[in-house]
């Protein structure tokens, strides 16, 4: 394999697709001398069978908004890989989605999901519609809406939707319901659902505490841990409240939090006071950021991300490429000494070059965001067999499967000097347990 001229060939197929050509580049990079050592993967075109989904759902979402205007949007369902298991992998409403972004998503996801240690395959899905502003009984119309098209291609064994930006419990739990009644069954097609109907303790934490987890590893191989860090964390949503809950648990300090508007900054750091008024704010009044600074009188920055503020650890929890080459630049002048990903590909390549270059902690969010689906993955298990597990026995689950899935960076990733490439050894950790199951399978 040539991983520059796979690249090129895919370009060329399905252009206007950053994200999924980005996505695919970091990969392929990493995994070229590993993918060479086997000519049957080559035989087989295996690197193509990785790269492009499946199959692809395109449908239109009809729906009425509460003035009785027809409003449309479209749906995705991007079903990339399911060698090692049924597809699974989030919905995301956001007016930002496209296909090119599902398709980077999904193709992520097959590799993180193979990281977990679970049956997992890899999926994604969406629409362009955008849950702000909109009443509640607007959001269940569109979710009812799209399920009606989706129902027939997820189920338990298939395929397992969860939520992603702009799909929390509310949604999912209106998908669900939709879900149940064109089916005319009860069981475990989505995760992420409430406590009173088949969800799991710790599935809304586990994002945010995964990412943590995975980063006290990656300390660790330096002698260090968390307490009394300074931390910059973006985003303020769902990963980024329960990232700071978790830092704040292991005594660090975060001074930054963000949303599509700004940041604030708080030199006294976030405290468990603080994170309960920015939990009420996001969760219940989908409130802006800003209200915090007004609130507590610190610095508001509108327009811009929190990268330029110094700090020794950063977590991006918002977006992909929210950290461009010179915000890490700033990073790593400021001091920073491990950067770990709660988003989907929030680095760009160059930014990423740049973490390596100065040799600090970098961590992938394949590996360090996998929380999230590795407690939705324990869900399954707990619906099919119709238990339900304490928090305290998902928790330990999920630290053992960050810290597994830490282990087999540092086999994969380890470079002759000792410094370990998480890139690297994520990637081609993932790779070859999904490329060994399509291999034992046949060609399909």
């Amino acid at each position: 394999m040539n991983a520059a001229n796979v690249l090129e060939d895919l370009k060329r197929r399905f252009p206007n697709e950053p994200e999924y050509h980005q996505a695919v580049a970091v990969v392929l990079n990493s995994i070229e001398e590993a993918y060479n050592k086997h000519p049957e993967f080559d035989k087989a075109n295996l690197v193509e069978r990785l790269c492009i989904p499946d199959r692809i759902y395109q449908f239109r979402v009809t729906w009425t908004d509460d003035k009785g205007d027809v409003q449309t949007n479209m749906g995705y369902r991007i079903q990339h890989n399911n060698a090692i298991g049924p597809y699974k992998g989030g919905i995301r409403y956001h007016a930002s989605v496209n296909l090119g972004i599902l398709k980077f998503l999904a193709f992520e996801q097959t590799f993180k999901n193979s990281l977990t240690t679970l049956p997992m395959g890899g999926a994604k899905g969406g629409s362009d519609f955008s849950p702000r502003g909109k009443s509640n009984a607007e959001i269940m119309r569109f979710c009812q809406a799209f399920m009606t098209e989706l129902w027939r291609y997820v189920g338990p064994e298939e395929d397992v939707p969860a939520g992603d930006i702009g799909v929390g419990g509310r949604e999912v739990g209106y998908l669900f319901g939709m879900y149940k009644k064109l089916s005319h069954e009860f069981s475990g097609t989505f995760t992420g659902k409430g406590r009173e109907f088949g969800g799991s303790l710790v599935r809304p934490e586990a994002t945010g505490y995964g990412n943590i987890y995975f980063l006290t590893e990656m300390l660790h191989t330096k002698g260090l841990d968390i307490k009394g860090k300074t931390c910059l964390v973006s985003g303020s949503g769902n990963v980024a409240q329960y990232t700071v809950e978790k830092v704040i648990q292991l005594g660090g300090k975060v001074v930054t939090m963000s949303d599509s508007d700004g940041y604030i900054y708080d030199p006294e750091g976030i405290d468990r006071g603080k994170l309960d008024y920015i939990m009420e704010l996001k969760n219940l009044y989908r409130g802006r950021i800003r209200e915090y600074a007004e609130k507590y009188g610190v610095k508001y920055v509108a327009g811009a991300k929190p990268w330029s503020e110094k700090a020794e650890i950063a977590l991006p929890s918002a977006t992909q490429n929210e950290i461009d080459e010179e915000a890490a630049r700033q990073l790593v002048d400021n001091g920073v000494i491990a950067v770990s990903e709660g988003a989907n590909m929030p680095c760009t390549t160059e930014a990423i070059d740049v973490f390596q270059k100065a040799r600090i902690l970098y961590a992938p969010g394949k590996a360090a965001n996998a929380g999230g689906v590795s407690v939705s993955g324990l869900e399954m298990t707990q619906n099919a067999e119709h238990l339900s597990w304490t928090a305290a026995e998902v928790d330990t689950r999920l630290h053992g499967i960050m810290k597994s899935i830490h282990e087999a960076c540092v086999q994969y990733g380890t470079e002759a000097d000792g410094y370990v490439n998480y890139v690297k050894g994520a990637n081609v950790a993932g790779f070859m347990k999904v490329a060994k199951a399509m291999m034992a399978q046949g060609i399909l």
